[in-house]
């Protein structure tokens, strides 16, 4: 029967499968990627290819003769099952009907026959092997069934149930979202900076073309006596750690009883484009400690990295070091990378040619669009950041629901060019930041080794965008005593964890000179949020209890005006 087989939908995708791995393999080889001396790439292992497509050819077998041997009315036997969380097909209609249960389960079949093709490829590469897997993914997801009006039977199915109503509203959907320029995601209306998110009382007490920095309101009786500055990143604007008051985690720190300080990036344009990675060391986060220094008189305050400002954190206290400056009383780094050795999916974007192609264009004057940052940060995960919104919003005709999270996932920010080419050279590329002495910032010599105040490190089990196993590995660079704590969920919903929701959970463990897979293996699984773990930590580095100041600022630094401030306001 394997040898009578034939099927020319899925002749047609198993040719296409190998057209598109030949042509990774060339563009392996014209990176530098042939064994000395060859002219052609590495060829496919023809006999391992060959045992894949008996067995693919024998599973489309099986599942043509379940669907010959169902009874009339019953859904057939599966074969093959869409994995656990995978949204797409979950709706009663794709087994309600043989065409459309075929045509989910021979996509399912195809597309591992094609992820096992990618993963069989003869490539000693390890990050050229993950950019084949990678785009075969890529390739994968975009073919699925549910991506296409034809092939959806939900699409058909509200078209009848609301007479040819919700193709028109789709296509009134897509025309919106193409003025636009990207996919909406949630309802835009629902929200507004300063009025429903990042609403936290504050002041703005200093600004600079870079940052502004945001002193915020006390709630209690009692305050530490030593301040936290909290640098966000500047990939993002920093009210995801101010969305609503409900899950707010600035408001947490406020309402604990700690004087909180915050970093508002710039949103920058084409003024700031020259900016550079010592600009931002400089006049962001040295700059904002020394301002919470002059306003509270606290010599050594607490401050807090999260993502690329847990980076620039670490960068800015080994600067200060090298000063021979003690900075600070304690960091804490949120989902946060020191050594880049594995990077994850990101790593695909980012090569010799890609990184010397910034450094010609922007790296020394221009922008990095956000648009560009927001599509590479959506590619990651294009089922539930693409292909989702794409069915729902354009074959179903619905309209997004508000979801403040997601507002703020498409309020993009740019980076400047120079900052950007350096950033990606010297942490993602090259992985020089771990090495002690390999990169100056400010003129000084940074050593990671030299930071020896307290660090706290928080990191998400799921986290696609700072893989958890890596962000471990900064704990062996740091000089002083760390403390480490794995989140649930991803890099946003692992640290946007409210306490008083009690959800999700954390583990919590003892020694710093383990593996991430030994730490884990001994560590305890606590239920709920790790904020207030968090809190006890750092409020036994936080001095004693004192009256909170009568107003905010200082006489050398007046309050500008109310947070949030003109800065996380700028769209681009």
């Amino acid at each position: 029967m394997n040898q009578t087989y034939s099927n020319p939908a899925l002749e047609g995708m198993l040719k296409a499968g190998q057209a598109m791995m030949q042509g990774f393999l060339e563009q392996w080889s014209q990176a530098g990627g042939t064994p000395a001396g060859s002219a052609m790439p590495l060829p496919v292992d023809a006999e391992k290819l060959a045992a894949l497509q008996r067995e693919h050819m024998s599973r489309h077998a099986q599942l043509w003769a379940s669907m010959a041997q169902a009874k009339p009315g019953e859904p057939a036997e599966p074969v093959v099952k869409p994995a656990a969380g995978d949204r797409r097909f979950v709706s009663e209609h794709w087994g309600s009907s043989p065409v459309f249960d075929y045509l989910r389960q021979s996509y399912l079949l195809n597309a591992q026959f094609l992820n096992a093709v990618a993963e069989s490829l003869p490539v000693a590469d390890r990050q050229a092997k993950s950019r084949i897997q990678f785009l075969t993914r890529q390739y994968i997801d975009a073919m699925s069934p549910a991506n296409f009006a034809a092939t959806n039977p939900e699409f058909i199915q509200r078209a009848l149930e609301t007479k040819g109503e919700s193709i028109t509203q789709g296509l009134m959907n897509l025309i919106g979202d193409m003025e636009k320029g990207r996919i909406s995601m949630t309802d835009d209306t629902a929200f507004e900076v300063g009025r429903n998110l990042a609403t936290t009382p504050g002041a703005v007490v200093y600004e600079n073309d870079v940052m502004q920095l945001i002193q915020y309101t006390p709630t209690t009786d009692k305050v530490t006596e030593r301040p936290l500055l909290v640098v966000p990143p500047c990939i993002n604007k920093y009210y995801i750690l101010d969305l609503q008051p409900e899950n707010s985690y600035v408001r947490y720190i406020v309402e604990q009883g700690i004087p909180a300080f915050l970093v508002s990036w710039r949103n920058p344009q084409a003024e700031q484009s020259h900016l550079t990675w010592d600009d931002y060391v400089e006049r962001g986060v040295l700059q904002g400690l020394q301002v919470v220094r002059e306003i509270t008189r606290v010599d050594k305050p607490n401050v807090l990295g999260f993502c690329i400002g847990g980076t620039l954190t670490a960068s800015a206290v080994a600067v200060a070091r090298a000063r021979g400056e003690d900075p600070v009383e304690s960091m804490t780094l949120l989902t946060a990378l020191l050594d880049f050795t594995e990077t994850g999916d990101i790593a695909c974007f980012v090569d010799e040619h890609s990184v010397a192609s910034k450094e010609a264009t922007i790296g020394r004057r221009g922008l990095m669009a956000g648009r560009e940052l927001s599509n590479v940060f959506s590619s990651l995960r294009p089922n539930d950041l693409v292909w989702n919104y794409v069915v729902d919003n354009y074959l179903k005709g619905n309209k997004p629901p508000a979801f403040d999270l997601l507002y703020w996932n498409s309020d993009s920010t740019n980076l400047p060019g120079p900052f950007a080419a350096w950033y990606l050279r010297n942490t993602y590329l090259e992985n020089n930041l771990r090495v002690p002495g390999k990169l100056s910032m400010l003129g000084q010599p940074v050593d990671l080794g030299r930071v020896d105040c307290p660090t706290y490190f928080l990191s998400c089990r799921e986290d696609h965008i700072v893989p958890w196993k890596t962000s471990y590995l900064g704990r062996r660079l740091l000089g002083g005593d760390t403390t480490f704590v794995l989140g649930a969920s991803g890099h946003i919903a692992g640290v946007v964890n409210p306490a008083a929701k009690n959800k999700r959970s954390h583990w919590v463990g003892d020694g710093s000179s383990m593996t991430a897979d030994e730490w884990f293996g001994s560590a305890t699984e606590k239920p709920g949020s790790w904020w207030p773990h968090w809190m006890e930590w750092l409020k036994a580095r936080s001095g004693k209890s004192v009256e909170p100041r009568a107003r905010l600022g200082s006489r050398e630094h007046k309050m500008i005006e109310p947070a949030p401030g003109r800065y996380v306001k700028e769209r681009i």
